[in-house]
């Protein structure tokens, strides 16, 4: 039986996904796969979260709902956990529900087209997920950390 380790259920009801991944979530289950391979810091652990494919309006709602800003973005990262509170978790707990990512299809098409639609959407729940884990790019020092991270885990994806 493979190991369980970070798991991302992976939801889109905005079509315009599909015209660019026949199937979001086979494609981001693939990549996780390929980060859990690497990442032997989780091996007995069941890590889960949910991806949130979206575009304009949803995202736009959601951050004014929950951030007070009335724009639409290209990511937002709901934790439950702080980073604190997280390593605490993972010591005891062998399942945990770490949040919610949402990405904005708008914004990654609207980008240009020198860099892949796959590679930006990579990048962007990488992004997403290094803030679940507790990560956040507040002040410089932290955001060098984050950085990282998240290179690390791209790295592993390709």
């Amino acid at each position: 039986k493979k190991a369980l380790m970070i798991r991302i259920n992976t939801i889109s009801n905005n079509k315009a996904w599909y015209r660019y991944i026949k199937n979001p979530n086979n494609y981001i289950e693939n990549k996780v796969d390929k980060i859990n391979y690497n990442l032997k810091k989780y091996k007995k652990k069941n890590i889960f979260c949910t991806l949130l494919l979206s575009g304009n309006n949803e995202i736009k709602s959601l951050n004014k709902k929950f951030r007070n800003k009335n724009n639409s973005t290209d990511v937002l990262s709901f934790p439950f956990y702080t980073k604190k509170v997280l390593k605490k978790k993972l010591k005891k707990d062998k399942e945990i529900y770490i949040g919610d990512i949402i990405i904005n299809f708008n914004k990654i098409k609207s980008k240009n087209n020198k860099i892949s639609f796959k590679s930006e959407l990579n990048k962007l729940w990488v992004h997403g997920l290094v803030h679940l884990f507790g990560y956040d790019h507040k002040k410089d020092k932290d955001f060098y950390k984050m950085r990282k991270m998240e290179k690390k885990l791209l790295s592993h994806l390709y």
